[in-house]
């Protein structure tokens, strides 16, 4: 039933973002040198490593690790890269991600292939066996502003409450989450 929801919800999302998507990309394009997207290593169901794009919102040559592990994230955005981030416009080809299977709408938010801390904790917890997300419970609990075993907690606890009701609470309370700009610290 989930697998069905996001390829209804996706394939809808995709026609009617087509053109913010080219717009998007098109800005990216001319603010930046290098490519519009930004294809990164995470972590899937079960800790398979999958690619998964986004707008690109740092500089090219940024090194691969969370945000706010580098020195000064700021000093590494592109000129439209907070933007971006804010607005949450850099998900926007995470759809691919999702029609293809690698994602769901909601789910925990898919870990860098680095964060063995993150990747551990969620293992023991047994979310590692949940497909990843656009949005999760702990996005609209907290985004970036949470510690990872406060994230791990919420993503423990949509583990075992999971139901199409809950993800289409966690989409609605995201929507508002974005509108607001809520819980992006770069």
């Amino acid at each position: 039933m989930k697998r069905i929801f996001d390829l209804t919800l996706a394939l809808c999302a995709a026609m009617i973002l087509t053109l913010p998507i080219a717009l998007v990309a098109i800005a990216v394009r001319l603010t930046s040198p290098g490519p519009a997207l930004y294809w990164s290593n995470r972590v899937g169901r079960n800790n398979q490593i999958f690619r998964m794009p986004k707008f690109r919102s740092m500089r090219v040559g940024t090194p691969a690790v969370a945000t706010h592990l580098l020195t000064d994230p700021k000093a590494h955005l592109t000129p439209i890269g907070s933007f971006l981030r804010k607005s949450s416009l850099d998900e926007l080809p995470q759809l691919w991600s999702i029609l293809v299977g690698d994602m769901s709408f909601v789910g925990p938010r898919p870990a860098l292939f680095n964060q063995d801390d993150l990747i551990a904790l969620r293992t023991e917890c047994g979310v590692h066996q949940l497909v990843p997300g656009l949005t999760g419970w702990a996005q609209v609990n907290g985004r970036d502003e949470l510690p990872i075993p406060q994230k791990v907690a919420l993503d423990a606890e949509y583990l075992k409450n999971q139901s199409l009701w809950l993800d289409i609470k966690i989409l609605w309370l995201t929507f508002i989450k974005v509108l607001r700009s809520d819980g992006v610290t770069h």
